[in-house]
């Protein structure tokens, strides 16, 4: 008589296991997915406004018109009807593609002192809790300090956990472009931390530009520090799902697409970022010559091939990231496919080495953070592979010329 093994496969009790994640989640956070409906927010009020508005007793354009239609409108005013827009519109302007970039730069911080004035009031608001006191005081501190003329917000919006973005660099005139995309918990007031300063966007952010003009001194680089989307709040079904994701890829593609110039641009997904990267990859412009994952729990989907992109994937993982023992899956919605570093999956994989734990690719030393610096400045024959080879520097094609989609 013929016997037939009936246990589970090790993929089923990957899959098990993942589900019992989940229903863990389920009954101790709930459905964090689902959420009520907001009133008019304050930057949903100001394009409004903006929508309404007027110059020169003409309508002003389409707020969500092409880049390169606003960009035109704003190339036909004069200096002082620019800076009449940035300060009635300061909002929509400082989150408007297509707005230059400087003026952008103006509008949010006009932006920023108006929401600090308006935690302030909250602040003095006797129905406030002390709970609530001591957010608005930590909001009003971190406004404050994304008000310094020295800093350069590209976008901002201060509504629930609130969204921002920062730019390390000229924009305008750089000739290379990364953009660092963070993952979970991350949101207005973890965009920059004093303890574990590489784990937050404007660490991370501020280490790669330095690095970058390490590798290639003579190299006019820009780094972006992206949050700009809502990411997941915790290891809860957000987390485990693509719905953040899809979300955030939209705003990742309208950002890229309204960069200003022709430079080539780098992506530098880490944790869930990388799952918004895989998502957005389909619909990047040509001028994306670059996908970097670190920690990455998927990307959505089983091989590389499948991102639709032309641009290199690459991928790393330390051996004391904890993100290697989430299952590698993706069922009914759940988790985020294939592991990057796999074999399988295609990607150029990187060494890591000196990286520590989830959050220590940025980390100043590290042959992480050299690794993303190099691709960063398009030194290609200078990145480190993870076995010491060259497997992952091989049939690398240039990066775009121009950057022209």
């Amino acid at each position: 008589m013929t016997s037939f093994d009936t246990s589970p496969s090790p993929n089923v009790w990957r899959a098990l296991a993942a589900l019992a994640v989940v229903f863990v989640m389920l009954a101790t956070t709930g459905w964090t997915a689902v959420r009520g409906h907001r009133a008019t927010t304050a930057l949903q009020a100001s394009v409004a406004a903006w929508e309404h508005g007027r110059l020169r007793g003409h309508r002003l354009p389409d707020p969500q018109a092409a880049p390169a239609r606003i960009a035109r409108f704003f190339a036909s005013l004069t200096a002082r009807e620019r800076a009449v827009l940035a300060h009635r519109y300061p909002l929509a302007v400082g989150n408007m593609n297509g707005a230059p970039v400087a003026l952008r730069y103006e509008a949010n911080r006009i932006a920023l002192g108006q929401a600090r004035r308006a935690e302030l009031a909250r602040l003095h608001d006797p129905r406030l809790t002390p709970a609530g006191q001591q957010e608005a005081g930590r909001r009003m501190h971190r406004y404050t300090m994304l008000m310094s003329a020295r800093r350069h917000i590209l976008a901002f919006d201060p509504e629930g956990s609130g969204r921002v973005a920062e730019v390390f660099g000229d924009l305008t005139r750089a000739r290379r472009v990364s953009v660092v995309v963070p993952g979970v918990d991350t949101d207005l007031l973890t965009f920059q931390r004093t303890n574990r300063r590489y784990a937050a966007p404007v660490g991370m952010a501020e280490s790669l530009y330095d690095a970058e003009r390490a590798a290639r001194p003579d190299a006019r680089t820009a780094v972006i520090a992206w949050a700009d989307y809502t990411a997941p709040s915790g290891l809860g079904v957000d987390a485990a799902t693509a719905m953040r994701a899809e979300e955030g890829a939209v705003r990742l593609n309208a950002l890229v697409r309204a960069l200003p110039g022709h430079a080539p641009v780098s992506l530098f997904c880490h944790s869930y970022g990388s799952v918004v990267c895989g998502v957005a990859a389909r619909g990047l412009p040509r001028r994306v010559a670059d996908i970097a994952v670190a920690g990455s729990p998927g990307m959505r989907v089983r091989r590389a091939a499948q991102l639709g992109t032309a641009a290199h994937v690459w991928a790393m993982r330390n051996p004391t990231d904890w993100i290697q023992d989430v299952p590698y899956l993706e069922l009914g919605g759940l988790g985020h496919g294939a592991d990057p570093v796999s074999p399988a999956f295609g990607a150029r994989v990187l060494s890591a080495a000196g990286a520590r734990g989830h959050t220590g690719y940025f980390t100043p030393g590290t042959e992480s953070l050299r690794n993303l610096a190099r691709i960063g400045v398009g030194a290609y024959d200078a990145v480190g592979c993870v076995h010491g080879d060259d497997t992952c520097r091989r049939d690398l094609t240039a990066a775009p010329a121009d950057g022209r989609a």
